[in-house]
Order: C-alpha cells, then sequence, then structure tokens
C-alpha cells in the first residue's frame, strides 16, 4: 500500500506585522534623524552655487558638480575614494555601536518611518489597524486604505523625482513636471524610485532588512564581546512574570523584572523578540529600549532591563566610562587609522589637483611631412580641459628641439569647465634631431595665473628619407 503523500511547506507565511507606536528618548533620535536626512535629500538639489546646481551628477555632459568641485570622467577615482571612505565609517560605526546606521539613518529605515507614521494617521493604533484589517469590505476601510495609498503614491512620487533631480537639473525638471514634457528616461526613472520606495517601504518593509540586505548577513564578522548591541539583561529579567502574579506572591515571590507585558515584540518594527537573544534580524533601532523603560516606569522598577550595552559590560558589569574605554580596542583602531590615511590622501589630492588637463594626440594621418620651406611639420590634436569655473586664457608652448617651433596660433580661451580640441601645427628645421622619433614636451600655462600648468611629453617625427 502507498504510503499517504505529504507536503512539507520550505517557507512559512509571512505574519503581517503591526508595529506599536512609541515614545523616548531613541524614538525622538529616530525622527532628529528623520528631519535630518530628508532636508538633506529633497533640499540639497535646490541649492545653488556659482549659478548652477551645486550638487549634480550630469551624466549626459559627463560633469559631476559637487559644490565648488567640478568631476570629470577622468577624476572617477575620487568618487571611487569616496564610496570606500563612506563603507569604511560604516565598519567603523558598526564596530563601536552595532548597527546604528540601519536602525536611525538607513533610507529603508527612514522610509518605513514615514510611511508607518502616514499609516497610522489614516488607520489608528496598532490594535486599530488589526481590528481593520480583519473587517469585510466597507466605505470606512475603503477610505482609509485609498487614503494611506495616495499619501504613499505622493511621497514615493516626490522622492523619485528629487532622485533624478541629482542627475537632471531640477528646476529643468520641474518645468517638465508641469508641463509633462518628461523624456523617456527621466519617466522611467521617475516611476521605477518611486515604485521602489512605495514597494519597499509601504509593502516589504521588514523583508528588506530581512532577506534582501547583505549587510544583515556579514554585520557578525564586525562584531565582538565590546560592540554596543540592543541586549535583554537575563539576570535581571528571569524569571519573568506577569505583575499581578508578582504582586500576590509578594515582594521578590515572582523573581525577575520582567512582567512579561511584550510591549518589546510589539513595537519592534521586524517582529523580533529581543528576549531570545541577539538575532541578526534585530536592525538596532531601539525601539524596545523605549517600550521596556516605559512599562519599568509605571512599574516602580529601574530602568535599563533591555539595553544599548556590550556582552562584557552585561558580564562584568561595566560602568559607562569603563565601556568606552574598552570601545578605544585595535580592531577599532584599525578601521580609525585606515579612514584617516584614505581621507587624508584623497584630501591632499584634491588639495593639490591642478584644475586643467591636457592631452596630446598625434595626427596618423601625417606622420612626419617635409613642407615647402624644407621644414619638417607634425600636426598634433591637444584636447584641452578647464576643470575649474573660471574663463582662463592659455598660452601654448614647445621644447625638445632646438628650432622646434608653433605654427598656429599659440593661444587659446576657454570659458569654464569647457573642453575645446586644438589642432597644433609644429616645425622644426630639416636636420634638426635625428631620423624617426625624438622627445618633445608641449606644455599649457594660463596667463593669468603662471601657477596653472600642465606639461605633456609628445614624439616629433622625422622622416627617414
Amino acid at each position: 500500500m502507498n504510503a499517504p503523500s505529504q507536503v512539507i511547506n520550505m517557507y512559512a507565511a509571512r505574519e503581517e506585522i503591526y508595529p506599536r507606536e512609541t515614545a523616548g528618548r531613541y524614538a525622538s533620535l529616530r525622527w532628529v534623524c528623520v528631519w535630518l536626512t530628508q532636508l538633506a535629500f529633497y533640499g540639497t538639489p535646490w541649492l545653488g552655487w556659482n549659478g548652477r546646481q551645486a550638487l549634480l551628477f550630469d551624466l549626459a555632459a559627463r560633469k559631476f558638480y559637487i559644490f565648488g568641485l567640478v568631476l570629470w570622467p577622468q577624476d572617477f577615482i575620487y568618487l571611487a575614494a569616496l564610496l570606500i571612505i563612506c563603507a569604511y565609517l560604516l565598519f567603523l560605526a558598526t564596530a563601536i555601536a552595532g548597527r546604528v546606521w540601519c536602525g536611525f539613518a538607513c533610507p529603508q529605515t527612514v522610509y518605513t518611518e514615514i510611511f508607518l507614521w502616514i499609516e497610522r494617521r489614516f488607520e489608528g493604533t496598532r490594535s486599530a489597524q488589526m481590528r481593520l484589517a480583519k473587517q469585510g469590505p466597507s466605505f470606512n476601510k475603503a477610505w482609509r486604505k485609498g487614503g494611506k495609498h495616495l499619501a504613499w503614491g505622493a511621497v514615493a512620487l516626490w522622492t523619485g523625482y528629487t532622485f533624478v533631480g541629482y542627475f537632471t537639473p531640477v528646476k529643468a525638471l520641474a518645468l517638465e513636471a508641469l508641463q509633462l514634457s518628461f523624456g523617456p528616461w527621466e519617466w522611467f526613472w521617475v516611476l521605477f524610485y518611486s515604485l521602489a520606495t512605495y514597494g519597499n517601504a509601504g509593502w516589504l518593509r521588514e523583508q528588506v532588512c530581512k532577506y534582501m540586505c547583505p549587510y544583515a548577513r556579514f554585520q557578525s564578522s564586525m562584531f565582538d564581546r565590546d560592540t554596543l548591541i540592543i541586549t535583554y539583561n537575563a539576570k535581571r529579567g528571569e524569571p519573568r512574570g506577569p505583575l499581578g502574579k508578582k504582586a500576590a506572591n509578594g515582594a521578590g515571590g515572582a523573581g525577575g523584572s520582567c512582567i512579561d507585558c511584550s510591549m518589546c515584540v510589539q513595537v519592534c518594527p521586524v517582529g523580533i523578540d529581543i528576549r531570545k537573544g541577539l538575532q541578526y534580524e534585530c536592525i538596532g533601532c531601539a525601539a524596545c529600549v523605549d517600550a521596556c523603560n516605559g512599562v519599568m516606569d509605571k512599574t516602580g522598577q529601574p530602568r535599563g532591563l533591555i539595553l544599548y550595552s556590550t556582552d562584557h559590560a552585561l558580564a562584568e558589569g561595566y560602568t559607562p566610562a569603563q565601556i568606552r574605554r574598552h570601545a578605544l580596542r585595535p580592531r577599532v583602531l584599525v578601521y580609525a587609522a585606515i579612514l584617516a590615511l584614505i581621507v587624508g590622501a584623497v584630501g591632499s589630492a584634491l588639495w593639490l589637483r591642478t584644475p586643467l588637463k591636457m592631452d596630446v594626440i598625434r595626427d596618423r594621418g601625417a606622420m612626419g611631412r617635409e613642407v615647402e620651406d624644407g621644414m619638417i611639420e607634425n600636426v598634433y590634436r591637444l584636447q584641452i580641459m578647464n576643470t575649474s569655473e573660471r574663463q582662463h586664457r592659455y598660452r601654448i608652448s614647445v621644447s625638445g628641439l632646438p628650432s622646434l617651433a608653433l605654427v598656429t596660433p599659440a593661444e587659446v580661451a576657454l570659458a569654464g569647465t569647457e573642453t575645446r580640441a586644438v589642432p597644433v601645427r609644429l616645425r622644426a628645421a630639416h636636420g634638426d634631431g635625428e631620423k624617426g622619433s625624438n622627445k618633445i614636451a608641449i606644455e599649457l600655462t594660463a596667463l593669468d595665473d603662471p601657477a596653472l600648468r600642465v606639461k605633456e611629453k609628445a614624439v616629433f617625427i622625422v622622416p627617414r628619407r
């Protein structure tokens, strides 16, 4: 007889999480981060600098404007260095304070916080949201759900528009938006980032942190027993029990301080129970700390049952001063030293950077020719880039052969951030130099600032016959 078939579910169905709103020091700090990050994100594209947008990654013109700094494709190394600096800042912050970035400043956390605030304005508290979800179709449910999604969509659209404003001049983009005259790529990216914001912050929420973000998977490699984490003081809290049982048994009859109210679970945006120990899903938002401290205040017990601390601090009973001293450990010092070296190197390179670039390209169609007066002529193209935002007039000079001279005009003017190809003809006397290639140099000097100069090597060809 065949055995009955059995269905095994490999993946558990997602349970909807309705985080309870909480108040406290860390909740206030989260909202400070929300305001600061969003004022910076939404406001920066509208800042002006020297008559243009202060921060603009103009891909069409291949110019990156970062306040007073103009970067070109040849300067991509600086953008790569900026990403490396951000990565080391994240590593340093994680080694000291755990997932403080995830809990307070990560865009996913920030926009989820905004979307949750909108949801509570339309649907009410946690218990009201849960009751509304169980109700059948009704006008009340329709307008509350519909209004919430319209508000989410408005925030998402404004976010997508602002993001594209970092790559297309935002004022021109605003005019196009009013006229509904976006180009195909502008429509695509505005809608793409709007849908990404709407989906991630409105629907996926904690699933992004738990399943999509790689940071949660490798964060443990940066943790040690002196890293600040959200932790539950089991020595003090266990055995847990309801407050009524504690009162019935008398003072200390039920043991621990935890009254098993589950407030720490109800406020958690990823739905974990911190009393089970540190879990990779924990984003370090400290909502459970605020909730537990509020319960401790109401029950007349000292705060700190759930707290920001370290494993060593809980085991050894460190004071706050001892925790700070243990923060300066080898791992942290190495991260800080590497970060300081990179910042110093990049800062020095930017400070010493010459805002002028020149590439010398030989005309391969005329390798070297004898002209009517018996002189030898070579033709070049100078690709000149004025990377500053000031207009400059430059003088072209050559060296390398005794009779080498410039035939074409020796001066050229470039506007700010202008690139120009300048044809140049050089001549030398017949018999001056060896047959074949001769090393020469072409120098470009600003007339209004002699310190602004570049010099590039080139080759002057003398025909062999």
